[in-house]
């Protein structure tokens, strides 16, 4: 790494490094005002409220770390302009191109550290909060089974009734499972007090179960009870069963392709909002490599003007990316637009205009002035 490229990354961290901690440390007071009387109320013990706020950093960061690039940037950079710092490194023979090599090779890396998070225990951070928040005050552990849950596997024509399903355990109670054929007619029935799955051999076992075979006029053919029963061949799984509940804002990468995999037969407008955050999840860290390109051109001032308007445009650039993106998000899980135009539309558009706005400023050109009608 040349010297050139530590003293560009030296300038940048300082502010970043303020504008993270600072952002987490905010979120961290704020939440403690709200929250903290509750969990002293409670007598939570230290170590349970320092596991809670360690599961929910994770989600903090993917908010911050992008926001926290954006302002380093414009400070970082805007400050180099002030002092002619800047104009001496172009001077000296290097390009705009050739300054922004290491804030691009860091903005990738961010990119990665981001999709890191995002993977897996930022959605997660959001669908525990609320449990542990009770599990803490109340001292009693979050209910996390399913209770008077219907399913239907559309693709083999089975509904499932179940009195209750343990995710954890893989253990069902008060089951009830009708067959139907290609018509609709019902074919065959199973009760059971109680059931579990086994994932080595892909086997319901129901206990104290009960079969019956039906007619299309759905009288009752034969009956047959058994203390075990064990079915092999059926494509349920209880996480499938029960992923019938799940919000896809809350599911990491692989639990989305889970969830896609295994119910690939519900109709698309269903499987909309998994679609569309499968491929967010793998986009939204690349907000960090967009914001070199809508920051940096925009910190770059020669001379001591336009140094706040560059600013605000900044500013207002990354708003509209935010925005965007959130009304993409919502026009993909409503299947108004594909998936992977909900996730990545905005990302590219955005990147598109930092580029060119990277090449306008790299290039010595003036950055074009929007003017309204009569003025």
């Amino acid at each position: 790494m040349r010297i050139l490229d530590r003293y560009v990354l030296k300038n940048f961290l300082a502010p970043f490094c303020y504008c993270f901690f600072g952002f987490i440390a905010i979120w961290l007071i704020v939440d403690l005002s709200q929250n903290g009387g509750d969990f002293i109320e409670a007598k939570a013990s230290p170590a349970r409220v320092f596991y809670y706020y360690m599961t929910q950093v994770p989600g903090v960061i993917v908010i911050c770390l992008p926001v926290a690039m954006l302002l380093s940037l414009l400070y970082s950079l805007s400050h180099m302009s002030r002092c002619n710092e800047i104009i001496s490194m172009l001077c000296a023979g290097k390009s705009l191109y050739r300054i922004f090599v290491p804030l691009i090779a860091l903005g990738l890396v961010m990119t990665g550290v981001l999709a890191v998070f995002n993977y897996k225990l930022s959605p997660q951070a959001g669908a525990v909060r609320e449990e542990m928040k009770d599990e803490i005050k109340f001292g009693t552990k979050a209910d996390k089974g399913l209770t008077n849950h219907l399913f239907r596997n559309r693709e083999d024509r089975r509904l499932w009734f179940l009195s209750r399903l343990d995710r954890e355990t893989q253990k069902a109670s008060g089951v009830e499972i009708i067959q139907q054929n290609e018509l609709g007619v019902v074919t065959e029935k199973w009760y059971a007090l109680s059931a579990y799955y086994v994932p080595s051999t892909k086997t319901w076992v129901l206990l104290q179960a009960r079969h019956v075979s039906v007619d299309e006029s759905g009288n009752q053919i034969s009956t047959d009870s058994s203390p075990l029963l064990e079915i092999k061949g059926w494509h349920e799984t209880p996480w499938k069963i029960a992923s019938s509940t799940m919000n896809a804002e809350f599911l990491g990468v692989s639990e989305l392709g889970d969830y896609l995999r295994y119910n690939s037969e519900f109709p698309q407008t269903r499987l909309a909002p998994y679609l569309t955050h499968w491929h967010y999840r793998w986009a939204l860290p690349w907000v960090c490599f967009v914001v070199i390109f809508i920051a940096g051109p925009m910190g770059v001032v020669i001379g001591r003007r336009g140094i706040l308007g560059g600013v605000g445009i900044s500013i207002g650039l990354f708003a509209g990316l935010i925005f965007s993106s959130s009304l993409f998000l919502a026009l993909g899980k409503g299947d108004r637009i594909p998936g992977w135009l909900a996730a990545w539309g905005p990302l590219l558009f955005f990147l598109i205009v930092g580029l060119y706005l990277f090449w306008i400023r790299a290039t010595g050109r003036e950055l074009p002035k929007l003017r309204l009608p009569g003025f």
